[in-house]
């Protein structure tokens, strides 16, 4: 109750001190290597895990912090923290465990709340890669200019020769440009439109790989990938400008996205037949948006796209209707349920949800249900579903637990309850 009051300003104080303290005691250890920072509302994690397995597969001494891992050479640690950027001194400790096993580089997932909260204070950046910046956590920066001017701070971490790769296809790219242009920071740009260093090819061919070609110069390079969708075609290339920039040669960068795997949670498909059924962490209104056209795509004739998801409670209010709304434009069937309420009422939070429904042209049409409880949702889903239909799960991806309460974290996971389902479901 108290911690409530204390305004915000104040705690990131204390917040700066606390890495600041923790920076020097371990040495300043990010002096000694090479910090790639990658940050963005989408595609942080794919991309900074790009980054780290085309390094590897170029025999650099890399580590790497990210949603998902830990992981210092070959060795994995797990991480019990329960946010991107973790306290002050788990950061610099892990960094400095990097320095003592000789590695020249360290690859940071990092996010809006690590800037803001000076997470990663005193942390110099080599890289400063940025995916997008869309609609997400306004109930904390309040508005998008606040939530952009935030994840621009990671242009002020870089070193003075540091670089800035940018995603000229982003809304966000004419600000940070003019940013890093006037802090006399190199900027590489990326995207599918004209004039950028790195370009992508929007024909896509999909099938065991994605197939697409990346003009980076006057080269053209055709490459495949086991990653799917458009989206991850912008997150190769965020990818592999660093590389690009570090020399990494191209058949690295080649044998690295062939061999790559579909990350944890980022569409994870459980069941092919006779109906498709995918995880994914899909939780702002950009990366359903995304999603569900995906799976507008991959749709047989005459199936039909159900969508399983929530908002999570006592979070950015705003994007409830928007996300209500994207449902209706693109999926057939929509069930909403819980995703971390945190005390929050879920009827209330599925009615601002339902509002966004409703008010798409489409809304009228769609099949909708509000289901308090996940597991129950997940299970009205498999139970409706058809031959040749396609169920998303999306909000908790990779996800190991969940808050009901707003106190307490309950074990949860997407994957294991779904295909707990499904054996249930198959073995009848």
């Amino acid at each position: 109750m108290i911690n409530s009051l204390i305004p915000q300003r104040l705690k990131n104080f204390k917040h700066f001190l606390t890495a600041q303290y923790y920076h020097i005691r371990y040495s300043k250890p990010s002096k000694k290597l090479k910090v790639i920072g990658v940050t963005g509302t989408d595609g942080k994690t794919t991309t900074a895990n790009l980054i780290h397995a085309i390094l590897k597969q170029s025999n650099k001494k890399v580590g790497i912090i990210s949603t998902l891992n830990a992981q210092i050479g070959d060795e994995k640690y797990p991480l019990d923290f329960h946010v991107t950027n973790p306290h002050p001194k788990d950061l610099q400790k892990f960094l400095k465990l990097m320095v003592d096993r000789g590695l020249d580089y360290a690859i940071l997932e990092t996010t809006s709340h690590g800037l803001d909260q000076h997470r990663v204070a005193g942390i110099s950046y080599e890289y400063a890669v940025f995916t997008n910046v869309t609609h997400e956590h306004l109930d904390y920066h309040r508005t998008y200019e606040n939530y952009l001017k935030t994840k621009s701070k990671l242009i002020h971490l870089t070193k003075e020769k540091g670089k800035v790769i940018l995603n000229k296809d982003d809304g966000s790219f004419n600000y940070l440009f003019d940013l890093a242009s006037n802090l006399e920071r190199k900027v590489l740009s990326y995207g599918f439109t004209q004039n950028v260093d790195i370009k992508g090819d929007d024909l896509v061919k999909e099938d065991k790989y994605m197939k697409f070609s990346l003009k980076i110069g006057k080269e053209v390079y055709q490459l495949k990938t086991n990653l799917k969708g458009r989206y991850n075609i912008s997150n190769i290339m965020a990818a592999v400008a660093v590389a690009q920039d570090l020399k990494i040669p191209a058949k690295d960068i080649k044998k690295t996205l062939v061999q790559v795997p579909q990350l944890e949670g980022r569409w994870e498909e459980l069941q092919n037949k006779p109906f498709r059924v995918i995880v994914d962490f899909a939780h702002t209104p950009n990366s359903l948006d995304n999603a569900l056209k995906r799976g507008e795509l991959l749709k047989e004739k005459g199936g039909n796209l159900i969508v399983v998801f929530g908002c999570a409670g006592k979070r950015d209010y705003e994007k409830r209707p928007k996300m209500g709304n994207i449902a209706a434009e693109h999926a057939d069937k929509i069930i909403l349920t819980a995703e971390d309420p945190r005390g929050e009422d879920i009827e209330k939070i599925n009615n601002e949800t339902l509002e966004g429904i409703k008010s798409n042209v489409h809304g009228h049409k769609r099949e909708y249900y509000s289901i308090h409880d996940r597991k129950e949702a997940i299970k009205k889903a498999l139970e409706i579903a058809q031959k040749e239909d396609i169920i998303i799960i999306t909000g908790k991806g990779h996800e190991k637990s969940m808050n009901l309460d707003g106190k307490n974290e309950l074990p949860w996971d997407d994957k294991e309850i779904t295909l707990e389902l499904l054996k249930k479901q198959n073995d009848k």
